[in-house]
C-alpha cells in the first residue's frame, strides 16, 4: 500500500528536484509490413505506426494530469528498418522514402523522435544493411524525428570492423550534411555494441525481434533526485553512500513502475520493462556530474570518478530491481557531455577529457555519448573511437555505445548548440594520431574466449 508519506515525498521529488518520467517508448513491430512494393510497403509501416501509436500521447498527458508525474517525452521504437526493407529497397534512396515515412507517422501521432531506422551488424552485413546505412546520412537530414542506430559489435560474434570503418565515414557525411544546424545529424545517431532489444532511450532505441507486437517501456530518470538525498549523506561513510542511492532509486523507479502499469492498462498494450536509467539534462540540478560532486569530488574527471561512477551504477540498479519486476533497457547512469552541465562545466575547465570519458565507459550505462569534437575530425580517427568503445562492451560484456558529433567549420574552444533535451557542447580535443593503417585493415575482430558460454 502506498501510504501518504510516499505521496509527500513523491511531491517533493517532482516539485523540487526534476523528478520525471523521461520517456514513455511505445515499441511496435513492423514485421508484417514487410513487402518487396516500396510504395504499398511505406503505406503499410505508416498505418501500422499511426493506428497502434495513436493514443500514446493523449494517454501521457491524461496519467500526467491525473497523477501530477511529468512525462517528458512519448516516443515510438519499430523494428530495426534494414529487416523490413530488404525486400523492396534496392538502392539507399529507397531507404530514404522509407525515413521520410517514417517521420511523417511520428508526426502524425505526436511523438518527439521515432527509433529503429537501424540495423544490426555485428558480424557481418547484407546487401539490405549496406544500403541502410549508406542511406543515414541523407535520411537524417531530411527528416526532423528519426533516430538511427547500428550495432557493429558484440560479445558473442566480435567487432564487425568494416562496419565500424563505415560508420566512422557515415558520421562525417551526417555532419556535412547538417552543418547548417551545427551537424544536428550526428545526435541522431549512435553507434553501439551488445545493444539491447528493448531500449526506450533515444538515439539508440528500436523494437527487438525478441518482442511482442507492441509493448510500453518507460524510461525513469533522477539525478537531481539522488544529488539531494545524498546531501543528507555528507561525510558519511560508502556503506551510507551506498544505501542512500538504493533507497533512493527504489522510489525514483517506483514511480516509473507506476507510471508503466496505468499505460499499459490503458492503452491495452503490454509492459515490458522499466529503464532505471540517471538520465540528466541541461536543467540546472538535474547533472550526474553534480552527483559526483556532492560525493566529494571538485569536478566530473577528478581522480576517483570511476570509482564513483561505478558505485553510483550498481546502487541504482539494486535499488531499482526491488522496486519492479521487469527491468530492462540501459539502466544506470547515462554520462552525455552536451546534456549535462555539471559535465560541461567540467569539459570547459578542463578537468574532463575524451580518455577520461573512454575510462568512465567501463562502468557507466550507455558510452562516448554526445560528445563535440572538431569538425576536421578524420573518418579514420572517429572509426578508432568506436573500436574501442565497441571493445570495452565486447570484453566486459556490457552495453557501450557511440554518439560523437564532428562539428563542420568548429574546432576546440568553439561551442555547438542543440538546443532542447540535446544541449550544447564545448568542441573537445581529439586524439591526432592517425590509426589509419589499423582501422583500413577490413575484417573482423573476434569475439573474447568468454564468449564461448553456452
Amino acid at each position: 500500500m502506498i501510504n501518504i508519506n510516499e505521496v509527500i515525498e513523491t511531491n517533493k521529488m517532482i516539485e523540487q528536484e526534476n523528478l520525471d518520467v523521461r520517456t514513455i517508448t511505445l515499441g511496435i513491430s513492423l514485421l508484417d509490413c514487410i513487402d518487396s512494393d516500396l510504395e504499398k510497403l511505406n503505406q503499410k509501416i505508416y498505418d501500422k505506426i499511426t493506428t497502434v501509436a495513436k493514443d500514446l500521447v493523449s494517454t501521457g498527458q491524461e496519467i500526467e494530469r491525473e497523477f501530477g508525474i511529468p512525462i517528458v517525452n512519448k516516443r515510438i521504437s519499430i523494428t530495426p528498418i534494414a529487416l523490413i526493407g530488404g525486400a523492396a529497397c534496392k538502392s539507399s534512396e529507397d531507404y530514404v522514402t522509407i525515413a521520410k515515412t517514417l517521420d511523417d507517422a511520428a508526426k502524425k501521432v505526436g511523438v518527439n523522435f521515432i527509433g529503429g531506422y537501424s540495423a544490426l551488424v555485428s558480424k557481418g552485413m547484407t546487401k539490405s544493411d549496406e544500403l541502410l546505412i549508406r542511406s543515414i546520412p541523407k535520411a537524417l537530414s531530411v527528416t526532423d524525428r528519426i533516430c538511427s542506430s547500428i550495432n557493429v559489435g558484440s560479445t558473442k560474434t566480435g567487432i564487425n570492423m568494416d562496419a565500424v570503418k563505415l560508420m566512422g565515414e557515415i558520421i562525417i557525411e551526417s555532419a556535412e550534411l547538417t552543418k547548417d544546424r551545427d551537424s544536428l545529424g550526428c545526435a541522431k545517431l549512435v553507434v553501439f555494441c551488445n545493444a539491447p532489444d528493448d531500449n526506450p532511450f533515444m538515439a539508440g532505441a528500436f523494437h527487438g525481434v525478441t518482442e511482442a507486437d507492441a509493448i510500453i517501456n518507460v524510461g525513469v530518470s533522477g539525478p537531481g533526485v539522488v544529488k539531494k538525498a545524498l546531501e543528507s549523506a555528507r561525510g558519511a561513510d560508502f556503506g551510507t553512500l551506498c544505501e542512500t542511492i538504493k533507497k533512493t532509486a527504489f522510489k525514483i523507479t517506483r514511480v516509473g513502475q507506476l507510471v508503466a502499469m496505468e499505460a499499459s492498462k490503458r492503452m491495452n498494450i503490454p509492459f515490458g520493462i522499466i529503464d532505471l536509467s540517471l538520465a540528466p539534462t541541461p536543467a540546472v540540478g538535474d547533472s550526474v556530474a553534480e552527483i559526483f560532486e556532492e560525493m566529494g569530488l571538485e569536478y566530473a574527471g577528478a581522480p576517483g570518478t570511476t570509482a564513483a561512477l561505478a558505485l553510483l551504477n550498481d546502487q541504482v540498479k539494486k535499488g531499482g530491481v526491488m522496486a519492479s519486476s521487469y527491468v530492462g533497457g540501459l539502466s544506470g547512469a547515462f554520462i552525455p557531455v552536451s546534456e549535462d552541465q555539471g559535465m560541461i562545466n567540467a569539459v570547459q575547465a578542463g578537468m574532463l577529457t575524451l580518455e577520461k570519458l573512454e575510462a568512465m565507459t567501463c562502468v557507466c550505462s550507455v558510452g562516448l555519448d554526445m560528445i563535440a569534437i572538431p569538425g576536421d575530425t578524420k573518418a579514420t580517427t572517429i572509426s578508432g573511437i568506436i573500436a574501442d568503445e565497441m571493445a570495452i562492451g565486447m570484453v566486459n560484456q556490457k552495453t557501450t555505445a557511440v554518439r560523437l558529433i564532428p562539428v563542420i567549420g568548429k574546432t576546440v574552444g568553439d561551442t555547438a548548440e542543440f538546443g532542447g533535451l540535446l544541449g550544447y557542447a564545448p568542441i573537445m580535443p581529439v586524439n591526432q594520431a592517425s590509426c589509419d593503417n589499423f582501422v583500413n585493415r577490413g575484417g573482423r575482430i573476434p569475439a573474447p574466449i568468454h564468449s564461448f558460454k553456452n
